[in-house]
């Protein structure tokens, strides 16, 4: 046993563990186990009943507001349990201070953190609080309504249907993020060549609607993963990565961002390869396992996803990672997800069909994925199968079609077609 995000040890009753339960009551909740040392040893309580008195008055005394809490005594009156459940009014402090876990830490929240406990306590999402600009226009947006629901009177009332406005206050930060011009981040989009240090292109969407970012990004896209093969007197377009999946990508970058952070989406172009990096982790009350699987999604930005979703941009809300899973489902390469608490990367690899290749075959395939033209001398080093194998292996997957055979004896090298 050992400590984590939703877990802490305290041997002894201090008043360092209050900070904790502000973390726990501002978050996702945990336990504090007392009568355990650092390494997960009990070492026992001398007056457990007492204890559980002592620590019950010190969160009533010192953490405001009231947080929810239940103490257990177990492991035969050594040990006492302390579960803290995430509260409903945020921000809960200990020493007019709000904490948060940091990995297996606690520590005090910044600024920033602490406005957005304010804004979850009161139940208002950054979105639906009044932007800073009043001075907007909508003609992107008019024009998608326009094209994609054939909606032909654009006023106030279109804009309150989608909540994007109220006589209150007036535009809010949704609206905002749709407006022809406006004060947020956008999409930075860098086209790498053989390493990070070639940039052959850069290219910052910033300061727009988000609906025009999102067609200029997929613009950018096309242009580098897409082409025509002309068959007799037809042109057919090939997907070098599904557009399907980059479009999910990013849109969903753009409706579960943060949007209370200056920092763009970050989108990497490799040859083999796209990186799309969203700012800002999960929202509360979702783990990386049932985000990645589709089995709960949150919604950061509701009102800006109910755009996307009336204009056709996304499927369904909360699909994305499973319609792209979806899309590679006969891939030989899969696409990859990273969860950080202030970032979510999703990486789309190049689409080749799995073409019935056998394990040993699937090991050299992605070997090749990462490397130009190689000679068997530059491959077989990285192969767990010697030379012999090696080769046999590699002139099979040039039978199957999969890879492109060029020369011969020593100078003979391998690529994937």
């Amino acid at each position: 046993m050992r400590e984590t995000r939703i877990l802490e040890f305290k041997e002894t009753i201090t008043n360092t563990f209050l900070k904790t339960v502000s973390a726990f009551s501002n978050y996702d909740g945990g336990t504090i186990l007392f009568g355990v040392d650092d390494d997960g040893n009990v070492k026992g309580l001398p007056d457990v009943r007492q204890a559980c008195l002592d620590i019950e008055n010190k969160i009533n005394d010192s953490i405001s507001p009231q947080p929810n809490y239940i103490l257990e005594i177990q492991n035969n009156d050594q040990m006492i349990k302390l579960t803290v459940t995430s509260g409903l009014q945020k921000p809960y402090l200990y020493k007019s201070k709000a904490y948060k876990r940091n990995d297996t830490a606690t520590i005090e929240v910044d600024t920033l953190e602490f406005s957005r406990l304010v804004l979850d306590g009161k139940n208002i999402r950054f979105e639906e609080l009044p932007c800073k600009d009043q001075d907007l226009s909508f003609e992107v947006l008019q024009c998608k309504l326009k094209e994609s629901i054939q909606i032909e009177t654009f006023n106030p009332d279109t804009l309150r249907t989608l909540n994007l406005y109220d006589n209150v206050n007036g535009f809010n930060n949704a609206a905002g993020l749709l407006a022809d011009k406006n004060h947020f981040p956008g999409i930075d989009i860098v086209k790498f060549g053989e390493n990070i240090s070639i940039i052959q292109k850069r290219t910052t969407i910033e300061n727009t609607s988000a609906l025009d970012a999102y067609e200029k990004a997929l613009a950018v896209f096309r242009d580098y993963y897409q082409y025509e093969v002309i068959q007799g007197a037809d042109r057919k377009k090939m997907e070098k990565i599904p557009e399907a999946a980059f479009r999910e990508a990013i849109a969903n970058a753009l409706i579960h961002r943060v949007w209370d952070v200056d920092t763009h989406i970050r989108v990497s172009m490799f040859d083999d390869r796209v990186e799309v990096v969203s700012p800002g982790g999960l929202p509360s009350g979702i783990t990386a396992e049932e985000y990645l699987s589709g089995k709960l999604s949150v919604l950061r930005n509701r009102n800006l996803a109910n755009v996307f979703y009336r204009l056709g941009f996304v499927e369904i809300f909360g699909t994305g990672i499973t319609r792209i899973k979806q899309l590679y489902a006969e891939g030989l390469m899969k696409p990859d997800f990273e969860v950080s608490e202030n970032a979510i990367k999703i990486v789309l690899p190049l689409f080749e069909k799995d073409a019935n290749l056998s394990e040993d075959e699937k090991v050299i395939y992605k070997l090749l994925s990462k490397t130009m033209l190689k000679p068997i001398s530059e491959i077989a080093p990285y192969i767990p199968f010697g030379k012999s194998k090696t080769t046999k292996l590699l002139k099979d997957m040039g039978e199957k079609g999969v890879i492109a055979i060029e020369g011969k004896g020593r100078g003979t090298k391998y690529i994937i077609k």
